[in-house]
């Protein structure tokens, strides 16, 4: 069987010492709950604030444009949110989909949500939804070879662009 591995997930992933990091973490000591209480959205990457979610991008993305679709409620499943809070968050991860489409010229997407730590979850006591643009070709083995993750654009532009491109945008 053939593998393809991403060292330079290495460290965020095996730093489990970090309260946020671990599974029963509270809401005072969740990263997504602090950073958007905090109300600093430039600085913390949150593009756009709906009534019950935001859209924020990944801190440590997989692609260019990588974004996460987070409820406010600090909670680990969907289950445990309302019926309202998730059909919120679905409007929004089709609204993402049509401004990632014409912000980014996506030709396709990954998204996927992970459940609990055996599922993947690297912050799972807050769900959020995984949003990854992808691109024909976008895969290639700088990452394994090199120990570098190319992105073929800075962050801070992409955040302005997905900001312009979800502004105008509401439920």
């Amino acid at each position: 069987m053939k593998r393809l591995y991403a060292p330079w997930r290495h460290d965020y992933v095996t730093n489990s010492s970090k309260p946020e990091r671990q599974h029963d973490a509270s809401a005072e000591d969740c990263v997504f709950c602090q950073q958007v209480m905090a109300n600093e959205d430039d600085h913390y990457l949150i593009i756009k604030r709906y009534q019950h979610c935001f859209v924020m991008m990944n801190s440590y993305p997989y692609n260019v444009g990588h974004i996460m679709i987070l409820p406010y409620e600090h909670k680990p499943s969907l289950n445990e949110l309302s019926p309202v809070i998730r059909a919120e968050m679905i409007e929004v991860l089709s609204l993402s989909e049509g401004i990632l489409k014409k912000v980014l010229k996506t030709e396709g997407f990954n998204i996927g949500i992970n459940l609990g730590v055996a599922g993947g979850g690297g912050i799972p006591s807050h769900l959020h939804i995984h949003v990854l643009p992808r691109w024909r070709g976008d895969t290639n083995f700088l990452e394994t070879l090199g120990g570098i993750k190319l992105l073929t654009t800075d962050i801070d532009t992409t955040y302005q662009d997905l900001k312009e491109g979800f502004a105008p945008m509401s439920l």
